[in-house]
């Protein structure tokens, strides 16, 4: 095999929400339901909203959608 080429039994799956992903789903859909929390005892703060953000492009890139949860 040339030195140039990736590994590809290494495979991390990033966009994958199958059972290769692991926990990942799991973790993002806990991650929303803990800043909801949070945003109810705190109220709307600017950080809590880029949270949100980050978190709902999680949710997006798992193709979950955050009414259903």
């Amino acid at each position: 095999m040339p030195a140039n080429k990736r590994p590809r039994r290494l495979n991390y799956a990033v966009n994958k929400k199958g059972p290769v992903a692991g926990t990942k789903v799991q973790n993002a859909i806990g991650h929303y339901k803990k800043l909801q929390k949070r945003e109810a005892f705190e109220g709307k703060t600017k950080w809590i909203e880029n949270a949100f953000k980050v978190v709902e492009a999680k949710l997006k890139k798992y193709w979950i959608h955050p009414n259903r949860i």
